[in-house]
């Protein structure tokens, strides 16, 4: 809770609270303490430490509009003294948002290194003949790359591979392919008893979440999820959604727009299929038919024609928590599951999470961890446990990548619109957003050159989000001078 320090006493507290939240302080309120400096010593904001200006302009955010009935807490964490500078609520648990993304990012980094590269493989077995004909298969061998083909974090597109992949078959000598093209998918198979995290938002702000799986034969500029209304005539117009990933039905609370469209295909699938056309279009014929294999008893031998590596995991970092991307999120998650269960499930990827949070001391008092995304409103975290989870990381040898994936106020990602003026520059954070929760974590540098770590996470706040982006601002601005 806020400490503050008796300069006040009696109704001069809550009056110059007031006064001071609403950005005036008359020269007559000056606490007692103060009676003694002269006239011209100067405004009373001058006259009070940085740290005593936070917990004021803190206190009177309480009483504000859009906070008062709100859901809320916030900590300032100094990192040298391993202190809490300035809080309210610390110890809440609250929805976290897309902040949960600092938790899945970190891990990845932590377990599988910033140098990790998803490999695409493209494989042949049988004999070559003098004539060029493949007596045998082409292999695809996927990863679960999550990038695979959508141009994010400077990954290749779909073209770009597959040109790769021809070029490779033709200085193989490969002119004709007398069988078929197989996916082998060890990872991402279909798993249609897999259930989506609990409590998702399936449609937020005109976003939608998708849990990886297969969309076979479905090309990904045409995918759409097909929406129905449950009762046309019910005051309340709920919608449901069907996946095509798990083909289920799922709530959304309304609908905008005649479709939604998603970039996220079963990946190996699109580009087996794109390949086989790319070949027979250019000559290189293809006898067989594209087929899918999640496991394989009895094996062919099979030699490497090339492969394909995605951008490293920090590369695919740097793109998920500057654009908040959920499929790299859910994706990164489920291959922090495989590499360490050798299981690609969403409960593997969070078992993997949580005791990797344990492991390395993060209180898990208030924590509910459901998926890597955040886009479940049955995520919760304390801002004392991410301030100090942001805290103890400073010291990984992968901090300053990790700390350069951060959006940076007034500057880049999903802060570019955030802090025009004080902190344009100063503060480094990832957000969060779902319907009325807005959420921000993660480092500023003040004014004296202090590095201090912040948690900010609001629920159930009133009026828009700009509303409450302009309250988060006014908390977070005092604090630069520290």
């Amino acid at each position: 809770m806020i400490q503050l320090k008796n300069i006040f006493i009696g109704s001069a507290l809550a009056f110059s609270s007031l006064a001071f939240g609403q950005g005036t302080f008359a020269s007559s309120n000056y606490p007692q303490s103060y009676d003694n400096h002269s006239s011209n010593s100067g405004s009373p904001e001058k006259l009070m430490s940085p740290k005593e200006l936070v917990d004021i302009n803190l206190n009177s955010m309480m009483n504000d509009p859009v906070l008062r009935n709100a859901s809320w807490g916030f900590v300032i964490y100094d990192p040298k003294t391993k202190k809490v500078v300035s809080s309210y609520n610390e110890n809440a648990s609250l929805v976290p948002a897309s902040t949960t993304k600092l938790l899945t990012t970190e891990t990845a980094m932590n377990l599988l290194g910033e140098n990790f590269r998803w490999n695409t493989q493209l494989e042949y077995s049988g004999n070559i003949d003098a004539e060029g004909n493949l007596q045998g298969n082409l292999y695809i061998v996927g990863s679960g790359d999550p990038s695979l083909g959508t141009n994010k974090a400077g990954a290749s597109s779909y073209r770009e591979i597959i040109a790769d992949f021809v070029k490779a078959m033709g200085d193989k000598g490969i002119k004709k392919v007398k069988g078929d093209i197989i996916i082998q998918t060890a990872v991402f198979k279909i798993n249609k008893t897999q259930k989506l995290p609990e409590n998702i938002v399936w449609l937020e702000n005109g976003n939608y979440y998708l849990p990886a799986g297969s969309t076979l034969d479905i090309n990904p500029q045409n995918e759409k999820l097909i929406s129905k209304q449950l009762n046309p005539f019910a005051d309340n117009k709920n919608f449901y959604y069907i996946s095509p990933y798990i083909k289920q039905m799922v709530y959304a609370d309304k609908f905008e727009g005649a479709g939604l469209t998603t970039k996220l295909p079963d990946a190996p699938a699109y580009l087996a299929n794109t390949l086989r056309a790319t070949m027979l279009k250019s000559g290189l014929s293809v006898s067989g038919k594209v087929i899918t294999k999640t496991t394989d008893l009895n094996p062919e031998n099979r030699e490497m024609i090339t492969v394909y590596q995605s951008p490293t995991l920090a590369e695919i970092v740097f793109y998920t928590n500057q654009h908040s991307d959920n499929a790299l999120a859910e994706a990164t998650l489920r291959m922090v599951g495989f590499q360490k269960n050798g299981d690609q499930t969403l409960e593997s990827g969070r078992k993997v999470v949580t005791d990797h949070l344990n492991a390395v001391g993060f209180d898990t008092n208030g924590l509910n961890y459901i998926d890597g995304s955040g886009l479940s409103r049955n995520n919760l975290v304390t801002p004392i446990s991410q301030a100090k989870f942001l805290t103890n990381l400073m010291g990984e040898k992968y901090y300053k990548t990790y700390f350069d994936s951060l959006p940076v106020g007034g500057q880049s990602g999903t802060l570019k619109k955030w802090f025009y003026g004080n902190g344009n520059g100063q503060i480094f954070a990832k957000t969060g957003t779902l319907n009325k929760v807005k959420t921000l974590a993660g480092y500023m540098k003040t004014n004296t050159g202090k590095t201090l770590v912040f948690s900010l996470l609001i629920n159930n706040y009133a009026g828009s989000v700009d509303q409450v982006k302009s309250r988060m601002e006014q908390i977070l601005e005092p604090a630069l001078n520290l």
